[in-house]
């Protein structure tokens, strides 16, 4: 027997990324995946066009990939950036075999047999449908629930070239969940740029209040949590379903950007510091909340008052985690013309802003000393072959870290599932857990 041919795929980004990129490791099935690229048949990267740093990964990606390819092989670049600079990069880089956006991720099959460069209309939004091979685990998996985006903010380029806000039928990701959860996986993130905007679209009043009640029904499901909630958009009622819930995790991810109320104004936020500062209040009063956030320092327009305003704050009401991106001056977008905040301070505010993350991080570790909670094993630590990786169940896949197990307490212990563990100590940035039973 030949041997099969070989894929390589690079996703680059964002898990709503990841996604696109298991819809087309399933419409390519018949490859064998491949680590190595230099012996692929056919390399694809799924890039990402955020930010500049993004753009420039996605570039040097690409490039040194067609430095490694053996001959004969087809490169295809696919996603954000092809999207949203397809003339540009189709003009500048003939290393490229294929290009294609981010409509045709379920005809990728078809592009490589054609070896022809194409970019839909309409931007995909995978179904139950889709036939993708879910990677990187064998219990969790990512659920997009929508595409595009209604919001106007001054700093995002997403809705020039992902479009408005398309939502998936309820029907459709319970179908989906209900064959994931067929093929054994229990734990689900659902994601999408705006979760709690979902189903407006489709005249859904409480779209994701919905859809948490129609998840709840699904047998199979142990966990599952809201990726990416939007101020203006969620709602008293919404903070206290998830909380309520008994399969949701009470996790609230919500992007606040800034709290000062000129520079939420500036960055077209649509909400302001009172009511923002209401919703994260009532996040943080429910039992075992877990709050997650995102900033962004150095938009044009904030001043050192401005800024000490977010420090002061971020020091004082104590995110689990936080995460800071530098201002990426972006075209299409309204604060592109906008007078500029300096490097050096973006590069100095956002290193500021990430010390305060890391003693808000280490505040939130201490609190957990003492707990017991549900844990996954992960595999063994990459810190030490005695050591397992585990992840508590409250907390994300890959962002949110993990909790080093050091003694089993002669437990059989079987990768994927789950258990009841307590956490013993914080050895410096990491916690220690001893595994008490079996998870039910």
């Amino acid at each position: 027997m030949p041997n099969s041919k070989k894929l390589h795929l690079v996703s680059l980004g964002c898990t709503k990324n990841l996604v696109d990129s298991e819809v087309m490791l399933g419409r390519l099935k018949e490859y064998e995946i491949s680590d190595d690229a230099s012996n692929a048949d056919v390399i694809i990267v799924n890039t990402c066009g955020f930010i500049d740093a993004a753009k420039e990964e996605s570039i040097n990606t690409v490039l040194n990939l067609h430095d490694e390819r053996k001959e004969n092989s087809i490169l295809v670049m696919s996603g954000c950036l092809t999207e949203r600079y397809r003339e540009e990069l189709q003009a500048d880089m003939p290393e490229i075999d294929i290009f294609t956006g981010v409509g045709d991720y379920e005809k990728i099959d078809a592009l490589i047999a054609s070896k022809q460069s194409t970019f839909s209309p309409e931007v995909y939004l995978a179904t139950e449908n889709s036939g993708r091979v879910i990677t990187g685990s064998n219990y969790h998996a990512y659920i997009k629930i929508a595409e595009g985006c209604n919001q106007v903010c001054s700093f995002c380029a997403i809705p020039s070239f992902k479009g408005k806000l398309h939502s998936r039928s309820l029907f459709s990701i319970i179908k989906e969940v209900k064959m994931l959860v067929a093929d054994g996986f229990y734990d689900f993130s659902f994601i999408s740029q705006d979760s709690s905007s979902y189903g407006r679209d489709m005249k859904m009043s409480d779209g994701l209040i919905e859809l948490i009640k129609g998840i709840e029904t699904v047998g199979g499901v142990k966990s599952a949590r809201i990726l990416y909630l939007y101020p203006s958009t969620t709602t008293f009622e919404l903070i206290d379903t998830i909380s309520d819930s008994t399969v949701f995790q009470t996790y609230y991810d919500m992007p606040i950007q800034h709290i000062d109320n000129p520079m939420l104004k500036t960055m077209k936020r649509g909400f302001g510091e009172r009511k923002t500062i209401e919703l994260l209040a009532h996040m943080k009063s429910k039992p075992n909340a877990f709050l997650r956030t995102s900033l962004i320092a150095g938009h044009p327009g904030e001043g050192n008052a401005s800024f000490e305003k977010l420090c002061d704050f971020m020091e004082a009401f104590e995110f689990d985690r936080f995460n800071t991106f530098h201002y990426s001056n972006e075209e299409t977008t309204s604060a592109y013309t906008l007078e500029q905040v300096s490097q050096e301070t973006i590069d100095e505010r956002a290193e500021i802003l990430g010390k305060i993350a890391e003693e808000n991080t280490l505040h939130s570790l201490r609190n957990m000393i003492g707990q017991t909670v549900t844990v996954v094993i992960d595999g063994e630590s990459d810190e030490h072959e005695y050591l397992l990786s585990a992840r508590p169940l409250s907390w994300a896949v890959d962002i949110d870290g993990e909790v080093l197990i050091n003694d089993t307490s002669d437990l059989p212990v079987e990768y994927g599932k789950t258990y009841e563990a307590k956490i013993t100590e914080l050895a410096g940035t990491q916690l220690l857990a001893t595994l008490i039973k079996p998870s039910i």
